[in-house]
């Protein structure tokens, strides 16, 4: 199992965080389109690195032209010389619409076509193929020589997807190069959903295992002492709840029979109480954050954290939740290593 890390982005440092990553030797780097972009960080990350491998976790895929995206990610590939990969999602229809002002439709099939069209953008550039991509949703067909960029010697980055729910999941088996599970998820939900999911997207597109890398942003609770251990608790249960009251979340929670938690989320976050988001959070209760995180001692965190995912995960990342605790992150290098 690797161990990769969230690269901190809005920050004027952001090339000597990733050296200093790379000098400890983690593996690789992700960056989430929240509030900055997602790409410009990893452009400063991979000229200041020689190693990490940099990617997008995510990008969001349907805010943007397949013909603007394969542009970017082309670039950054040649940029870091093939050390990017692009890890896509799909967000939720709201943002999709009200956030980015782009349609909207069936998540799926609009992503599978996204991925295909990718392909054929790089392929006209890498291969020198005729451009002629023609979908129900997105057509490329028309690529002259001004605008074609030279081929490079890494070809198109690796595509990986984002996946909670089983269809976007046999997706990623069928067509993409790597899974990003969310971190709205527990070790049972990745051994009896996701990765069954992945089984079969893979059988229907004659693939195996080992050609998808699983990629895993988890919590972890720690701190050395009583009061950090609390304030990371804290963090991370109210990160759990806010996951929790989206619908499109509800099924890991269903699975442990903890539907009516989803509904009294749900119902808080789109309510008028001035204090939901710290209810919310408090609904959270010491089993539920056991599922969702590893909780244990600074030093034991990579022990736990091999026992819960070694053999369901490829990469593990800790989710940003809480301040950083750099004895558990010594504790995880070490281990993983």
């Amino acid at each position: 199992m690797l161990l990769d890390a969230a690269l901190p982005a809005g920050r004027d440092d952001v090339g000597e965080v990733a050296r200093e990553l790379e000098q400890r030797g983690y593996a690789g780097v992700w960056t989430s389109e929240t509030d900055h972009d997602p790409f410009l960080p990893l452009l400063l990350a991979g000229r200041a690195t020689t190693r990490l491998q940099v990617g997008t976790a995510i990008a969001v895929a349907f805010a943007r032209s397949p013909m603007t995206l394969a542009t970017t990610a082309h670039d950054l590939q040649r940029y870091t010389r093939g050390r990017f990969v692009l890890g896509l999602g799909s967000q939720v229809r709201a943002h999709v619409e009200r956030r980015f002002s782009m349609p909207w439709s069936a998540p799926v099939p609009r992503m599978r076509e996204y991925v295909a069209a990718l392909r054929a953008i790089w392929s006209a550039w890498q291969e020198g193929n005729r451009l002629r991509f023609a979908g129900e949703h997105y057509r490329h067909t028309l690529m002259t020589p001004v605008f074609t960029p030279p081929p490079h010697e890494w070809g198109g980055p690796p595509v990986h997807l984002a996946a909670v729910g089983p269809a976007m999941t046999r997706l990623a088996g069928e067509v993409a190069d790597g899974l990003l599970a969310h971190s709205f998820t527990t070790a049972r939900y990745l051994r009896e959903r996701t990765l069954p999911a992945l089984a079969e997207g893979l059988a229907a597109a004659g693939r195996t295992r080992d050609q998808v890398t699983v990629s895993l942003p988890g919590f972890v609770v720690t701190g050395g002492t009583e009061a950090e251990r609390a304030e990371s608790a804290a963090a991370v249960r109210a990160q759990v709840a806010f996951y929790g009251s989206t619908p499109a979340y509800r099924p890991v929670l269903e699975l442990h029979g903890w539907g009516a938690l989803a509904d009294e989320l749900h119902a808080l976050s789109v309510g008028r109480r001035e204090d939901r988001w710290t209810a919310m959070r408090d609904l959270v209760d010491d089993e539920v954050l056991a599922a969702f995180a590893v909780v244990a001692d600074p030093a034991d965190v990579g022990r736990e954290v091999r026992a819960r995912f070694a053999g369901l995960v490829d990469r593990f990342s800790v989710y940003g939740a809480g301040p950083p605790r750099p004895a558990a992150e010594q504790s995880l290098a070490a281990a993983l290593r």
